[in-house]
């Protein structure tokens, strides 16, 4: 499947940037990334993601995001849930995607921390970004009960 999302314009005309957010669980906890200071939000917590290259699927930015931020690799199940910022700049597309390897190897460029977090603790998180906050609160705990 490929994904034509990279053409979109926004209500003002802006070009829309549409990102993946790669959510991974354990049945009871979520997997989040607090961000190096090299990239955009410098510090903030937030699941794995990133943008859709031009030409890429939604599920082919899943893995390559994914193998780049934590050395791992998942395989994308399903988008769960789509955010687009107020500004209308910016579309994340939620995918939950089944992790292939336990073993995780954070690219330190992009990331300076992972962690495993119960829904609670990830809304407590210092930094945490909006976005994921609200998934947090209108998708995750849902998901995470589905899951049992």
């Amino acid at each position: 499947m490929r994904d034509d999302t990279t053409t979109q314009r926004g209500p003002t005309g802006d070009a829309v940037v549409h990102g993946v957010v790669v959510v991974v669980h354990d049945g009871r906890r979520f997997l989040l990334i607090r961000r190096s200071a090299q990239v955009v939000a410098p510090g903030a917590w937030c699941f794995v993601g990133g943008a859709v290259e031009p030409g890429e699927s939604q599920a082919a930015a899943v893995v390559r995001e994914f193998r780049e931020e934590v050395g791992g690799d998942v395989t994308p199940v399903r988008s769960v849930w789509e955010y687009t910022r107020p500004d209308g700049r910016l579309c994340l597309h939620w995918w939950l995607a089944a992790l292939r390897t336990p073993a995780l190897t954070p690219n330190p460029s992009e990331v300076a921390e992972v962690r495993w977090c119960m829904p609670d603790e990830a809304a407590a998180l210092p930094g945490l970004l909006d976005s994921n906050r609200l998934f947090l609160s209108t998708v995750g705990t849902a998901l995470l009960a589905t899951a049992e």
